[in-house]
């Protein structure tokens, strides 16, 4: 455990010695990171922990007492793997990726959730945390307990299987951008996907899931949904605010619901 500092989040565990939490929310964007911690109905931002690296961090607590950092992961799993490294080093011992992510399958509509159970992994980031073939799978329990919090606010969710891939662009079969060629082997995959019966796309579970099988620490995630892959590549920015908001809240209510927060 890394008492004074960790050089890329910017902490360490002496920094929240006196508000101590071993939860972490754990977004992509740094925007959304502040949003929870700055601007979320019944959160309060107790002490900034770093903005070093556009990877911010808050010390935050709900109005219920339960304590939890606001990180920022980067895009992308590599920047992940940092990230959560440095948490489990100060002593997070759970983390829930609250992201966005992009439907694959019939149903899984803009501005719905999807929670992963586990993940299909196409990263390489996560081949230097264990062998290609070991499991991408969340935490049962924390999912359970994300599942349970979204049936009790009423929103639109879905629990199942995510792919995780490196690239945002070729990786997730999309043509229309600087390349529009994409190797033969990522043509048709979206349907292949579809046909596995495989929810979202998005690029950072898998890792997230095979470090907390192997550092020994609970993880899950919810993705808000933000383009539907049947029918367009593009991202519906008008209604991804409120279904980021609608992630965050879930994610919080899970900690509510559990005993984890100290």
């Amino acid at each position: 455990m890394s008492k004074e500092y960790c050089y890329h989040i910017g902490f360490g565990q002496s920094d929240i010695d006196e508000a101590p939490t071993s939860v972490a929310l754990l977004c992509g964007d740094p925007q959304r990171t502040r949003r929870i911690a700055m601007e979320t109905t019944g959160v309060s931002c107790l002490k900034v922990l770093s903005e070093n690296r556009g990877l911010n961090s808050y010390l935050c607590e709900t109005s219920n007492g339960s304590r939890f950092i606001a990180a920022t992961s980067g895009m992308g799993a590599p920047s992940l793997s940092i990230v959560v490294n440095e948490l489990v080093q100060v002593g997070i011992d759970t983390i829930i990726r609250v992201g966005t992510s992009g439907g694959i399958a019939e149903g899984v509509k803009v501005g719905s959730l999807v929670i992963s159970q586990a993940a299909l992994c196409r990263q390489g980031a996560a081949d230097d945390i264990a062998p290609r073939e070991y499991p991408a799978a969340a935490d049962p329990f924390l999912t359970v307990r994300l599942v349970e919090s979204a049936r009790l606010l009423g929103v639109d969710w879905h629990l199942g299987l995510t792919a995780s891939v490196d690239t945002f662009y070729e990786g997730q079969e999309r043509s229309d951008s600087a390349s529009p060629h994409l190797q033969p082997h990522l043509k048709g995959v979206t349907d292949e996907y579809r046909q596995l019966g495989i929810l979202n796309y998005e690029m950072e579970a898998a890792t997230l899931f095979k470090m907390g099988l192997v550092y020994g620490f609970s993880a899950g995630c919810i993705c808000a949904v933000l383009a539907e892959r049947n029918s367009s590549e593009h991202v519906v920015i008008e209604k991804k605010r409120q279904a980021e908001e609608a992630a965050v809240q879930v994610a919080l209510k899970a900690l509510e619901t559990t005993t984890l927060c100290n």
